[in-house]
């Protein structure tokens, strides 16, 4: 379900669950972020890569098994992945994202979330949680693009390319292929310490913003009929090739 190898200070998680397209599940956010602190608590490592195994990089959350979750379940669910947005976000190391393939919801705020983020060409970006009523990784994205692009986004759960997603600063990079984008990784690191550094210097708003963030999370969640909320857009979408 989840990857890991390491050389050289370099740490390359890789979602492994491509039958679901690396959607968020439980077991695999636990697994994502428990390597997470450990690489973040390993003096040796410098930089975290995050990639896919498959065609898509994530196609957001796990709703394999909506028929059987309560409102109460999403909600744990959600906010077991804004813990994970939070861990991102607030890395003391460089985080690196590597998306192709349908790069949406939860998918899509996790490669938000990371320091640099490099977008192979054919890659998307859908933000569709808005319509179903969830405030998941908003500020995050406003941050990445601004208020006007993020909102666009967002309200009309605007399908990005990989190209407007460079152009408008959701990705740093641009690459042809996830082979090409992961062979520039290593020219992307920056030492432990400088890493750090950056980070005291652009995330001072951790602590700040860290409980504002779940409480914006939890009062959209926890608005009855969250459930029919999701059913109701997942029926709503025409399908996708």
């Amino acid at each position: 379900m989840l990857k890991c190898a390491s050389q050289e200070g370099l740490r390359v998680l890789t979602l492994n669950h491509p039958r679901r397209g690396n959607a968020l599940g439980p077991e695999l956010v636990q697994a994502l972020t428990e390597q997470l602190e450990a690489a973040f608590a390993d003096a040796r490592v410098d930089t975290v890569v995050l990639t896919g195994e498959g065609p898509h990089f994530c196609t957001g959350l796990d709703l394999s098994d909506l028929a059987a979750l309560s409102d109460g379940d999403l909600l744990l669910r959600l906010v077991q992945i804004e813990r994970l947005l939070h861990l991102i976000w607030n890395a003391p190391v460089r985080t690196v994202a590597v998306a192709h393939g349908r790069t949406w919801g939860a998918g899509a705020d996790v490669f938000a979330a990371c320091e640099l983020r490099l977008a192979v060409v054919d890659a998307t970006f859908r933000f569709p949680g808005v319509h179903f009523g969830i405030a998941l990784g908003t500020r995050r994205l406003a941050a990445r693009v601004g208020d006007d692009v993020a909102r666009r986004c967002l309200l009309e759960a605007w399908e990005l390319s990989a190209d407007q997603a460079h152009q408008h600063g959701l990705a740093n990079l641009q690459t042809s292929s996830k082979e090409d984008a992961l062979k520039q990784v290593p020219a992307l690191r920056v030492s432990r310490d400088v890493a750090q550094r950056l980070r005291a210097a652009t995330r001072f708003d951790a602590a700040a913003y860290a409980d504002a963030d779940l409480a914006h999370l939890v009062r959209s969640a926890s608005l009855p009929g969250l459930k029919e909320r999701i059913e109701a857009y997942r029926a709503s979408l025409k399908p996708h090739p």
